[in-house]
């Protein structure tokens, strides 16, 4: 399936999906593509109310934090360390003040950080990244 078909359903986890199929199929063009990776700390926690508060529990034990984004690409480029993408879904979608902390965060370290709405952002961003073009990507 192409990154379009899967981003279809317009999710946030369709989006993320499609731009990892991107990321495949571009990984010889941007060989820094293999070694980029999903951090879970979102999405779904079971299909009832108890079998969520208890995957949550689980996880949070094992150490996720609220407000990490949801890529990262371990992969320094001119003045950052590697990159942090927020992903959200085309059409809507908000930073949460968690993830603004994290990000803002990311950026004083050193680290480039961008929100994305849309798989397509973020192949964008991930471009210019990688192309030391660095548009749409803040370390202020």
């Amino acid at each position: 399936m192409t990154p379009e078909q899967l981003a279809k359903p317009g999710t946030e986890h369709a989006e993320q999906v499609a731009l990892f199929a991107w990321a495949a199929f571009h990984v010889k063009q941007h060989p820094a593509l293999a070694h980029m990776f999903a951090i879970p700390n979102g999405g779904s926690r079971g299909d009832t109310q108890r079998s969520a508060r208890i995957v949550g529990s689980r996880m949070k034990a094992e150490g996720v934090r609220p407000g990490v984004s949801d890529i990262f690409l371990p992969e320094p480029v001119g003045i950052y360390h590697g990159l942090f993408i927020e992903m959200k879904r085309k059409d809507g979608g908000e930073e949460s003040k968690e993830q603004k902390t994290f990000g803002a965060s990311m950026r004083r370290k050193g680290y480039g950080y961008a929100c994305c709405h849309g798989w397509e952002a973020a192949r964008d961003v991930i471009t210019a990244y990688l192309t030391h073009a660095n548009t749409g990507i803040t370390n202020e």
